[in-house]
């Protein structure tokens, strides 16, 4: 194990004494400081990534002489809007790193498809786009950013959800079980409006019967008994279930031994409607508990 890879595995982000909140432009960036906000943290926006250090350094000599100081937290976005400036970022991080200090990095990312609709909804030029179109600054960002999001404690695909369902899950990944060990988010999904970003591991849930052929079950959803039960009793469900809760037990345990914290689980239908919900319900009620805690995410319920 990497002396990274120690140092993450030594906290959560709910304790983290600095978290950098970056990543794509639209994704969400704004959304998950206003979260932290609300959580009592100190949120620093639009920093220069050469300030953190001095950032860090600064709430330590606070903390040292108020230790009740309300502000224990600092969370800092830091983005393309800083221009030459934003490559300094990664350098930054690995230097704090090296002197032991342990910023946790936080990645908002969501399909080009999402990142376009929000801009033109905004009716806002995307900050690289230049004199060229929307989808070229966006491809100048990504390409700035892939280090960044190889390299982040945690990335969040926020493609599909709206600000509610974006803030439910940041606040459940900052305010969750203090106890557990390991943070695993199981998603439903429908392939019909792609694969999550973030998934870490994916299950095609398209081997069962779908309800959506069933004329009363089609306008309900997998939250809804009927529907759950009608999933649930089909040939391979549980069997499903049992098997894929045995893999993540197993997996469970290597991502502690790696010092990993956030793990996505996706499960997907043709829709995400239906069966995906039912199941990802089902599936975490029999992982959670002990050293892992879950939350269930829909990305797309309610889309159709």
């Amino acid at each position: 194990m990497t002396s990274q890879t120690k140092d993450r595995a030594n906290h959560r982000l709910s304790d983290a004494p600095m978290v950098i909140v970056t990543g794509m432009s639209g994704a969400g960036r704004s959304t998950t400081a206003n979260v932290l906000e609300d959580l009592g943290w100190l949120v620093v926006d639009n920093l220069p990534p050469q300030m953190l250090a001095h950032l860090a350094a600064m709430r330590d000599e606070s903390l040292a002489r108020h230790p009740e100081a309300p502000h224990r937290q600092v969370a800092v976005v830091v983005d393309v809007r800083s221009r030459e400036w934003f490559g300094h970022l990664h350098g930054a991080i690995e230097a704090m790193r090296d002197r032991g200090q342990r910023p946790s990095l936080v990645f908002l990312d969501a399909t080009d498809e999402t990142l376009v609709r929000r801009f033109e909804s905004v009716r806002r030029p995307h900050p690289l786009q230049g004199e060229g179109r929307l989808l070229d600054g966006i491809q100048r960002e990504r390409d700035m950013l892939v280090e960044l999001r190889s390299s982040a404690d945690v990335v969040i695909d926020s493609s599909g959800l709206n600000v509610h369902q974006l803030s439910a899950k940041v606040t459940s990944l900052f305010s969750g079980d203090q106890q557990a060990q390991l943070r695993l988010a199981v998603m439903s999904f429908g392939f019909k409006y792609g694969l999550p970003l973030d998934a870490d591991i994916v299950f095609d849930l398209r081997f069962l019967p779908n309800p959506y052929w069933v004329p009363e079950l089609r306008p309900l959803t997998g939250r809804d008994d009927a529907v759950a039960d009608y999933v649930l009793s089909q040939l391979g469900a549980e069997e499903f279930l049992d098997r894929a809760a045995g893999l993540l037990e197993t997996m469970v345990a290597g991502y502690v031994r790696e010092g990993r914290r956030y793990v996505t689980v996706a499960l997907g239908c043709t829709g995400g409607k239906h069966r995906s919900v039912s199941m990802a319900e089902a599936l975490s009620h029999r992982v959670g508990g002990g050293r892992v805690a879950t939350f269930v995410v829909h990305r797309d319920l309610g889309r159709e």
